[in-house]
């Protein structure tokens, strides 16, 4: 008997017992309810919004839409990014942060500050000039040899000023730039103020800010072409709300509400979930991958506000759905072989975990089976996975190939089913006296059933992979459940399963605060 993997399994079934269940009360999907008092003024905390000052036009139109359409109070905090994310730092008081480049958003999931992310839209650098401004000005290098007074952002304040600053310096121009600036602002708006009331004749901003400058214009010169900002907005992990907090991210994101309004002031967005107050996401996923995720779905479905429909089956069952037209959202295979078939429609998946075949016994071995050999032994009644209709019976084939004893087992094999589950019931019942599953089928069987490791056959591992479809109506959420299905309490609920994991940390895999 294989002593150390009989430890193995008592281990990932005592992990098992704790896991504990998630509450059935948990909040209907879609916006939680404002409280209200006997006046029928909304009580609930607004929501508070941490955000750049080159956002500042467009984040008040949004804010404004929500808040008539929702009765949510929503409190926007403006300022430098770098400023607003050294606040959140010390003050956790945001429950969202929105800065003028995603690189800030980088140094808040470094520091645990962020936890969900969604792109928003694009901003350019450019020169502002006055309309009425008699130069000509087609180059940095014109404003240099010029006596225009120049004015831009601080690099250690705001993103445009970093932005500015890294580029001019990897250009070699910095110093020389630098040196003909009269002033450093603390914002972009501060910067095209300057410029608006002549106090500078020449500034480096944001094209989008410039909407609300109609006495100034934009000119676009090479040195700064390369100049981009992309602009999305985080969950703090601090935040008391986070599903209202969601809620108004994926307002802000959806096509025809914030990004509408972004596109009105000049930014250029990025593609975004279609708005639905409540979305339904469909995940397809093996029938062997269900005691790992099952909670982790709870919880997101919790968080975000939605519902997310899981159909658990054999992946073999589930690619010939696909492939006649029901094809799901995301999809969670119970091996690459699975995910391969259905390559067209899952374009870019990612491995999360990996789990092998094992030889399941009753406990104590009484037919003391040592080896895939072993199975072939006369009168013995055994069972594996369909070949046809999941992935653990394509793998066991292929094993029993790989290890020569293919048309010996097949001769004792008795039941063939979709499922590894099925077949722990077979075993627990005494109709079986072995079977082919995977080692996370005996989680919480130990006391009945003992596991055998297949050996020196390295096709006798299974490999999960998880892909977005490329039709999938809600992309962005299901690449966050991507993200949450690969974050560090994700991967304890697996290898509690006795999985192995695989999966690269997610960016976005910091604990929230629940």
């Amino acid at each position: 008997m294989n002593r150390s993997l009989t430890i193995l399994i008592a281990s990932v079934a005592a992990l098992a017992g704790l896991v504990w269940l998630t509450p059935s009360g948990r909040m209907r999907p879609g916006l939680p309810a404002a409280k209200t008092d006997a006046q029928g003024n909304t009580t609930a905390p607004p929501l508070v919004v941490f955000c750049a000052a080159s956002n500042r036009a467009v984040m008040e139109a949004v804010r404004a839409d929500y808040e008539a359409e929702f009765g949510v109070l929503v409190n926007v905090q403006y300022g430098p990014s770098q400023t607003l994310l050294a606040n959140l730092e010390v003050s956790g008081a945001a429950d969202l942060y929105l800065p003028a480049d995603d690189s800030y958003l980088d140094l808040g999931r470094d520091k645990r500050l962020i936890v969900e992310t969604i792109p928003v839209a694009e901003m350019h650098a450019v020169l502002a000039m006055a309309k009425d401004s008699t130069t000509k000005v087609a180059s940095l290098a014109d404003v240099l040899a010029s006596d225009l007074k120049l004015v831009q952002a601080n690099p250690e304040a705001a993103a445009i000023g970093k932005l500015t600053k890294d580029l001019l310096t990897e250009a070699g121009t910095w110093d020389a730039v630098r040196e003909r600036t009269i002033a450093f602002k603390g914002t972009v708006n501060e910067v095209a103020n300057d410029v608006q009331i002549g106090a500078a004749d020449v500034g480096i901003v944001y094209d989008a800010v410039l909407t609300t400058y109609p006495k100034l214009i934009a000119v676009r010169v090479p040195e700064l072409a390369n100049l981009s900002a992309h602009i999305a907005i985080g969950v703090a992990s601090s935040s008391e709300q986070p599903q209202r907090a969601l809620h108004f991210m994926r307002y802000l994101s959806a096509p025809e509400k914030g990004l509408k309004r972004y596109e009105e002031f000049g930014f250029q967005t990025v593609a975004g979930d279609p708005w639905t107050d409540a979305p339904e996401l469909t995940l397809y996923a093996g029938s062997m991958l269900r005691p790992a995720i099952e909670r982790t779905l709870a919880e997101f479905q919790d968080r975000e506000g939605v519902r997310v429909t899981t159909v658990f089956n054999g992946c073999g069952i589930l690619v010939a759905q696909m492939k006649a037209g029901h094809v799901p959202d995301a999809y969670f295979a119970c091996d690459s072989e699975f995910m391969q078939q259905v390559h067209d429609l899952f374009p870019a998946p990612t491995d999360v975990s990996q789990n092998e075949l094992v030889i399941l016994v009753p406990k104590g071995n009484p037919q003391q089976i040592k080896s895939l050999l072993d199975l072939s032994k006369e009168g013995l009644r055994v069972g594996i996975g369909h070949e046809k209709q999941c992935a653990m019976g394509w793998l066991t084939q292929k094993t029993l190939k790989e290890g020569g004893v293919q048309t010996e087992v097949m001769k004792n094999v008795t039941v063939q089913t979709p499922t590894g589950d099925m077949l722990v019931n077979q075993m627990r019942a005494g109709s079986l006296d072995a079977a082919v599953a995977y080692l996370s089928n005996a989680a919480g069987s130990a006391k009945e059933l003992d596991a055998i490791r297949i050996t020196n056959i390295p096709c006798s591992v299974a490999t999960q992979p998880y892909a977005v479809a490329q039709s999938a109506k809600y992309p962005r959420l299901a690449e966050r459940l991507q993200q949450r299905l690969k974050s560090a309490e994700s991967q304890s609920q697996f290898e509690s399963q006795g999985f192995v994991w695989k999966a690269r940390p997610a960016t976005a895999a910091v604990a929230p605060k629940e």
